[in-house]
C-alpha cells in the first residue's frame, strides 16, 4: 500500500522547527533541515519548492497551533459564568501549563523568524500576525465581557497577554530557568485580579 508522505512531512517540519528555533532561519540550512530527520533530498523537495516555502509553511503550522492553544484556554474556561472569574482563570490556565509549555519548546518560532523577515518570506509575516490578531481579538472580548464600559485600552491590554509569553520565552532562553514563564505569566494573573476586582 503506497504511503502518503505525510510522516516525512511532518518529520522534516519537526526538524526545521527545532533548528530555526535554536539557531535561527538564516544559520538553518536544507542540508541540516534533511540530516536532523534522517530524510533525503528528494523527500524534501517534494514537499517543499524552496527553504523559503519551508519557512512559510514551518510558520503556518506553528500559527496555527499557536491559536489552538488559545481556542484551548478558552474552552477550559467557557462553563465559568463570572466574566471576571473567566478572565483570571483564563490567564491561571497558561499558568498552570508553563513549566509544559518551556518542556515543548525552548523559544518561540515567531521571535526566530521576525528577526529575518526578509529571509523567510511574506506569508510567514502574514501568518504570525493572523495568530496575534486572533489572540488579541479573543482576549478583548473576554476583557470587555470583565470590565464593561472602561477608558482602558483593550487591544493593548490583551497584547500584554502576547507580550508576557514572548517576553518569558526570552527571560528563559537568557537565563537558562524555564521556571520563568510559570513565574511570568503568575505575575500576570496578579495583574489581572487587580484589574477587575
Amino acid at each position: 500500500m503506497p504511503r502518503d508522505g505525510t510522516a516525512t512531512r511532518i518529520r522534516l517540519l519537526d526538524a526545521a522547527e527545532r533548528l530555526v528555533t535554536d539557531n535561527g532561519f538564516a544559520a538553518t540550512s536544507v542540508d541540516q533541515v534533511i540530516a536532523e530527520a534522517g530524510s533525503s533530498k528528494g523527500a524534501f523537495f517534494h514537499h517543499f519548492s524552496s527553504k523559503t516555502d519551508l519557512g512559510e509553511q514551518l510558520v503556518e503550522r506553528y500559527a496555527a497551533h499557536d491559536v489552538q492553544t488559545l481556542y484551548d484556554g478558552l474552552a477550559a474556561v467557557a462553563h465559568l459564568e463570572d466574566p471576571k472569574v473567566r478572565l483570571v482563570e483564563f490567564v491561571r490556565h497558561f499558568e498552570g501549563r508553563g513549566d509544559e509549555i518551556m518542556s515543548a519548546q525552548s523559544n518561540c518560532l515567531y521571535v526566530s523568524v521576525l528577526t529575518e523577515r526578509q529571509l523567510a518570506g511574506p506569508d510567514a509575516t502574514g501568518a504570525i500576525l493572523g495568530a496575534v490578531v486572533t489572540w488579541r481579538d479573543e482576549i478583548v472580548t473576554l476583557l470587555r465581557d470583565a470590565l464593561g464600559d472602561t477608558d482602558h485600552d483593550l487591544d493593548a491590554l490583551a497584547d500584554h497577554v502576547f507580550v508576557t509569553f514572548e517576553g518569558a520565552f526570552i527571560l528563559c532562553r537568557t537565563t537558562g530557568d524555564p521556571d520563568h514563564m510559570r513565574r511570568q505569566l503568575a505575575a500576570l494573573r496578579v495583574l489581572v485580579e487587580a484589574l477587575v476586582h
